[in-house]
């Protein structure tokens, strides 16, 4: 199992990215750029106690399981975050990330709320968080309305947690606003460059260019 560094001792390769967002500020359009524009970057797909739904495919969407399985995974300390929603279990697993370095992959994706965010970071101090905001509350009920498929009910469940999640952005490191995909993208882009040219990240390269005039 891949162990957590103690000393929350960033690695000079390896990116940890938490995107979160209330429903409909575009964290998933995003997302999916962001992914085609750096495709040694791995989205974490996260376990869930839920039945999948007709289109989704397991250990691509999710990690489907039961609940015994999922809790013997608490037990054995499996989980960098988990949380139980509408009755069922999610969790975002320490063997996502153990895969991607196995892999070759030079960062991880995680798409998470606050919660799940505060539970990371806890283990890993060095994760980067980017909370992504609509330009307005009207501009958010408007993009949650036009998904034709939800209820009122629906939205307006939606649009009273999106209230309480935009409550927590004081939390993250970047904040992006997406009034223009194109423009809320490049800013998002610019912090996986900037977080890789991280002064803690480069030190280890600083110091043999300084050994190497010494000698």
């Amino acid at each position: 199992m891949w162990k957590i560094e103690a000393s929350g001792r960033m690695d000079k390769d390896f990116v940890l990215l938490i995107l979160s967002s209330p429903s409909g500020a575009g964290k998933t359009t995003l997302t999916r750029k962001l992914l085609e524009s750096f495709p040694e970057l791995r989205f974490s797909v996260s376990h869930t106690t839920r039945a999948p739904r007709a289109n989704e495919v397991d250990a691509r969407d999710y990690h489907f399981t039961d609940r015994r399985g999922f809790e013997a995974m608490v037990e054995a300390g499996a989980f960098l975050e988990w949380a139980e929603v509408h009755g069922n279990l999610y969790g975002t697993s320490l063997a996502e990330v153990d895969r991607a370095k196995a892999d070759g992959c030079r960062g991880m994706i995680f798409d998470i709320d606050y919660q799940g965010a505060r539970q990371i970071r806890a283990k890993l101090p060095t994760v980067t968080g980017v909370f992504i905001l609509p330009p307005s509350m009207q501009e958010l009920e408007r993009r949650l309305r036009g998904r034709a498929s939800e209820t009122e009910e629906v939205v307006q469940r939606r649009f009273a947690v999106a209230k309480l999640e935009i409550e927590h952005y004081a939390f993250f490191d970047y904040v992006i606003v997406n009034d223009e995909i194109d423009k809320a993208f490049d800013q998002l882009r610019a912090v996986i460059l900037a977080e890789r040219a991280r002064r803690t990240r480069r030190a280890s390269l600083a110091e043999a260019l300084l050994r190497e005039r010494k000698a």
